[in-house]
C-alpha cells in the first residue's frame, strides 16, 4: 500500500470522518438484520460532526468542547488519544414507546442501545496516509415493542433489538489519489450504513426509515444491518463533483448458518461468516449542488439541493419457495412433504431520492426537504415482500429561535408478496378455519425533535399503522384481524 505524503492533509480530513451519517436521531432506524419483527440500525455521528467532535483544528478531532459533549474532553482522554490519531465517540440512545390502541395487547416498553466507536488515522498514527480503521460495538438493553406488544411488519424502533453486547464493525478504509476520488474498505461492514440510505428519513424513529422494509423481510437475516454485519469489500469512486459509484461485495447472510433467531446465533457479533455465497450490491448516486451548501442570511438562498440515488442487489443464496413444494403441492396441502421448492439468488431494484424545496432567505436554517425511496422484486415467488415504499417531508427550525430543531411527518408502504398471499388462501381451504390473506401494510409518523443542549436531543414521537401485518389475526384472537395500531412515546439522545 503506497504512502503518500504529500496527501497527508486530505487523509487527515477523511481520519476525522466516523463511521456514517448521524447516530442515533435518526439513522437509528433501518430495519434489523432480521425477520420483520426485528428492527433497524443506529448510526455514527462522524467525528468531524459539531456534537462529537470540535478539536481546535481539523488535526485534531478527539478535542472536543465540552459544549458539544456531555463529558468534554473526558477528563484529558479525548487530547491524549487525538496525539495518537484516535478518535473516541460514545453515544445514549434512549426511548420509551407505548401502543394505546391495537396490538396483542397494550402497553409500553423501554429500550436503549449505547454505541462506542474508535477510529484511528493511520497518516497521523503510522504514517500510512489516507487510511483509517474503525471498529464499534453496541449495548443494547431493554425490551422490543413490535415483538411483544404489536403484529406490524414494519416495525417501530430502528434501535430495538436483542439485549447483548456485541461487536458491530471492524474495517479497514484506505483513500486513493491526491483528490481521494476512490475510497476502498475492508472488514465487517453494517451495510446500512451506507447503502440505500435517505439523509432526510434519519429524522424518525420507526425502523423502515433506516434499513428498509423489503431487504429486511427478504434479505438471509434481514441483511448485514444494525446489529448485525457481515465481511465484505466496499468501493467508492467520484466519478465528477456531482456523480458518485458506491459497489460492494459481502458475505451472502450475516450469521455463518440459518437461524430462526439471527442475533443470537451470531451473539457477540465475532462469528465473521464467509460461508454464505454473496451479497453484490451497486448505487449510482447523483448530487444537485453541494450537500452542504446553505444561505446567508444577507444573500438569496442557494438553489434547491438534492441526492438521487438508483441501487441494485443480487444475493446467491438459495431461498425457500413460499408457496409450494418440491412436488409442486402447495406447502399448506397434508399431501405436501413438507419440503420448500427452492430458488438460486434474489435480485431487487431501489430508488432514493432526498431534495431540499425551500430555505428561508431571512433564517439560513429553516428549510423544507422532501425524501422518498421505493424498492421492489420481481422474485415474488421466494419474497415476503415484494414492493416498499418510504417517503416524508422534514422542516429543519421550524419555530423561531429554534434554529437545531426539526420536524417530520413521514409514510411507510409494504406491499405483500402474490405468493405469500396464496399461500395464505391455501392454509384457509385445506385447513377450514378462517385466515386472512396478506396484503398490504400502511404506517404514518409524526415526529419533533428537540435540541435541548448541543450534546442532548429530545423527541416525542406518534405512529399510527393501518392494517397490521398485511392484515393478520390477533395473536389472542384468531377469529378477528388484529386492529390498528396507535404508539406513542419519546426517544432521547445524548453524546457523551
Amino acid at each position: 500500500m503506497a504512502v503518500w505524503k504529500e496527501n497527508r492533509s486530505a487523509a487527515r480530513r477523511f481520519g476525522h470522518t466516523m463511521i456514517g451519517v448521524a447516530l442515533g436521531v435518526a439513522a437509528i432506524q433501518g430495519a434489523n438484520a432480521a425477520p420483520p419483527e426485528e428492527e433497524s440500525h443506529p448510526t455514527m455521528l462522524s467525528a468531524d460532526d459539531p456534537a462529537t467532535s470540535g478539536g481546535e483544528s481539523p488535526t485534531s478531532p478527539a478535542q472536543a468542547p465540552s459544549s458539544k459533549t456531555m463529558l468534554g474532553d473526558m477528563g484529558g482522554l479525548r487530547p491524549f488519544l487525538g496525539q495518537y490519531g484516535l478518535t473516541f465517540i460514545l453515544q445514549e440512545t434512549s426511548e420509551v414507546l407505548g401502543n394505546v390502541s391495537g396490538g396483542n395487547r397494550k402497553g409500553w416498553a423501554y429500550d436503549g442501545v449505547t454505541q462506542a466507536a474508535l477510529q484511528m488515522d493511520t497518516d497521523q498514527a503510522l504514517g500510512i496516509a489516507g487510511g483509517t480503521i474503525n471498529v464499534s460495538a453496541l449495548q443494547i438493553h431493554g425490551r422490543n415493542l413490535s415483538s411483544d406488544n404489536l403484529q406490524s411488519l414494519q416495525t417501530a424502533s430502528g434501535i430495538s433489538a436483542n439485549r447483548s453486547s456485541r461487536l458491530w464493525e471492524l474495517w479497514y478504509q484506505q483513500k486513493f489519489f491526491d483528490d481521494d476520488r476512490l475510497d476502498v474498505k475492508i472488514g465487517q461492514q453494517s451495510i446500512d450504513q451506507e447503502f440505500m440510505a435517505s439523509q432526510n428519513a434519519a429524522l424518525f424513529v420507526n425502523t423502515m426509515f433506516g434499513w428498509p422494509m423489503l431487504p429486511s423481510a427478504d434479505l438471509p437475516d434481514g441483511g448485514p444491518a444494525y446489529p448485525l454485519s457481515a465481511p465484505g469489500i466496499r468501493a467508492r469512486a467520484q466519478a465528477s463533483e456531482s456523480v458518485t459509484v458506491l459497489a460492494g461485495v459481502f458475505n451472502g447472510r450475516p450469521t455463518a448458518k440459518a437461524s430462526l433467531d439471527s442475533q443470537r446465533e451470531n451473539a457477540s457479533g465475532t462469528s465473521f461468516p464467509t460461508n454464505g455465497g454473496i451479497l453484490a450490491i451497486g448505487e449510482l448516486q447523483y448530487a444537485v449542488a453541494s450537500a452542504t451548501a446553505v444561505a446567508h442570511a444577507d444573500e438569496a438562498p442557494t438553489a434547491p439541493v438534492g441526492l438521487y440515488k438508483v441501487g441494485v442487489w443480487y444475493d446467491s443464496e438459495r431461498f425457500n419457495d413460499l408457496r409450494y413444494d418440491h412436488d409442486g403441492r402447495s406447502l399448506a396441502s397434508p399431501n405436501s412433504n413438507g419440503d420448500p421448492l427452492t430458488h438460486r439468488g434474489n435480485l431487487a431494484f431501489y430508488a432514493v431520492a432526498d431534495q431540499m424545496v425551500w430555505q428561508s432567505t431571512d433564517q439560513e436554517d429553516r428549510a423544507v426537504s422532501l425524501f422518498a425511496r421505493i424498492m421492489g422484486t420481481p422474485d415474488d415467488d421466494r419474497n415476503i415482500i415484494d414492493f416498499a415504499l418510504n417517503a416524508g417531508v422534514t422542516i429543519h427550525a421550524p419555530l423561531p429561535e429554534r434554529n437545531e430543531d426539526s420536524f417530520g411527518i413521514g409514510i411507510g408502504y409494504a406491499k405483500v408478496s402474490s405468493r405469500a398471499s396464496a399461500l395464505d388462501r391455501d392454509v384457509e381451504r385445506y385447513g377450514g378455519s378462517y385466515t386472512p390473506a396478506r396484503s398490504e401494510e400502511t404506517f404514518v409518523e409524526v415526529t419533533y425533535q428537540v435540541q435541548m443542549t448541543p450534546w442532548w436531543q429530545l423527541q416525542p414521537d406518534f405512529q399510527y399503522v393501518f392494517n397490521p401485518g398485511g392484515g393478520v389475526t390477533g395473536r389472542y384472537d384468531a377469529a378477528h384481524k388484529t386492529g390498528n395500531e396507535t404508539i406513542v412515546g419519546a426517544r432521547t439522545n445524548i453524546t457523551f
